[in-house]
């Protein structure tokens, strides 16, 4: 059975938008490179010239920047006030002065920013906590995807959407708007930074955008991998993430009981120092599973009995077919399946093709390959060849809805659309 008998590639192109938009903060630079402690910085003289306008001028200023822009964000008003609040520096020696001023100093100090200008890729896929509102024998899901917008950074945003009892996939059209998280607390732990993330309850899923925080995110939030994680019952979902920060990465932890409120967390240990960790959706054993590729290489399974620290692993495949001769990796969680662990991966082959394929682990001791594909399931077809980094496809997790693996997957690190696949002729194909 050739792989296109059971691979079934869907029409569902989420393809990058860029008038969805955010408002972040700006930074101007200063030429000042020696300033004294007294000197005041160009930021300073933007809230000068701001405090200097009449009150009738500030407040005609302020009316034309919301009939402009207001429209565009949710809350804008409050996103004015909350940048001013973290510019206490550029305010300090000034009178006491309005909420309007405030508020104005505020919109000089902020940009609006097309998060998904260039790229709409990389997706992972969860079942949806909520289930209200479903088609009988039909299951909702929570679709991530990375974005990139100007300069090449990545930010985490979401879809949802419906797979059907046949297979057959629909995704919600995205909310007009767009919008970042209030931060609520960042506090410091034995593993580093530790920082929560608040959205509004009234947004809509799609709206909302996890743009970096932190330094070392500041260049991108790459590739999140969701699993819905059971422990004891309580489900909880996690995504392994790349964090880049223009010069060196790391791997970070996300997690969330409702998609709404989300802590984000650095994974420490020697095995965290890679891309492309994936977490097991339970435990094994008693311990905490990853699938991690340590030297850009081969993939390893490591153990730990804390989420936040990977220590170790064993040498779990290596690169074995001509599709994958350069490296391989995973393409998120593993499946848990009757007959055992799914794990889908990539492979690097000539010319740099990345490809996608399937192994088959022992559902009590992973170590253990009971099945292996070797040919691809999926590789870049003449119409998904073309793209920012061409020859490519790419997923960060799939999900299983009955007897049906539904796959998300990148094309060319560009766009993103979606395959499926039935489990016993996925099974039987790989031998």
């Amino acid at each position: 059975m050739s792989h296109s008998a059971f691979v079934n590639r869907q029409a569902l192109y989420l393809r990058p938008d860029p008038a969805r938009v955010i408002v972040r903060p700006f930074k101007p630079a200063t030429e000042a490179r020696d300033l004294k402690p007294t000197d005041k910085t160009r930021a300073n003289h933007i809230v000068d010239r701001v405090l200097a306008l009449d009150d009738a001028t500030a407040a005609s200023l302020l009316s034309d920047i919301l009939e402009n822009f207001e429209g565009r964000h949710r809350n804008l008003l409050r996103k004015f006030e909350l940048r001013a609040d973290s510019m206490e520096d550029a305010l300090m020696g000034h009178d006491p002065f309005s909420q309007k001023q405030r508020q104005l100093v505020g919109a000089y100090f902020m940009n609006e920013y097309s998060f998904e200008a260039a790229a709409l890729f990389n997706p992972s896929i969860v079942v949806h906590p909520d289930q209200s509102g479903a088609s009988p024998g039909a299951r909702r899901f929570i679709l991530s995807l990375r974005a990139v917008g100007e300069g090449h950074i990545s930010s985490l945003t979401f879809r949802s959407g419906e797979v059907a009892a046949d297979g057959a996939v629909r995704i919600d059209p995205p909310a007009r708007l767009a919008s970042s998280p209030e931060i609520v607390s960042s506090s410091a732990s034995a593993y580093g930074d530790a920082i929560q993330l608040n959205f509004s309850a009234e947004s809509e899923l799609s709206e909302r955008v996890i743009f970096p925080v932190t330094p070392s995110q500041s260049n991108g939030i790459e590739d999140a991998r969701f699993v819905a994680f059971v422990d004891e019952g309580v489900t909880t979902y996690y995504a392994t993430y790349t964090a880049y920060s223009g010069q060196a990465i790391r791997s970070e932890l996300i997690e969330t009981t409702d998609f709404v409120t989300f802590r984000m967390m650095p994974l420490n240990g020697s095995a965290a120092r890679n891309k492309g960790m994936a977490l097991f959706p339970r435990k094994i054993g008693g311990k905490y599973a990853m699938v991690a590729r340590q030297d850009n290489e081969n993939l390893y399974l490591i153990y730990s009995d804390d989420l936040y620290r990977w220590d170790g692993g064993e040498m779990l495949m290596s690169p074995k077919f001509p599709w994958e001769f350069v490296q391989i990796g995973n393409c998120g969680a593993p499946i848990e399946l009757d007959e055992g662990w799914l794990l889908l991966t990539h492979g690097v082959g000539p010319v740099r093709r990345y490809s996608i394929g399937a192994t088959l682990l022992d559902k009590e001791d992973p170590t253990k390959i009971l099945a292996r594909s070797t040919e691809p399931l999926l590789r870049p077809e003449a119409t998904e060849r073309e793209g920012y980094v061409p020859n490519v496809v790419y997923t960060c997790g799939a999900m299983r809805h009955n007897d049906i693996i539904i796959l998300p997957y990148a094309i060319s690190d560009t766009y993103s659309n979606f395959a499926t696949m039935g489990i016993k002729a996925l099974l039987k194909a790989m031998g």
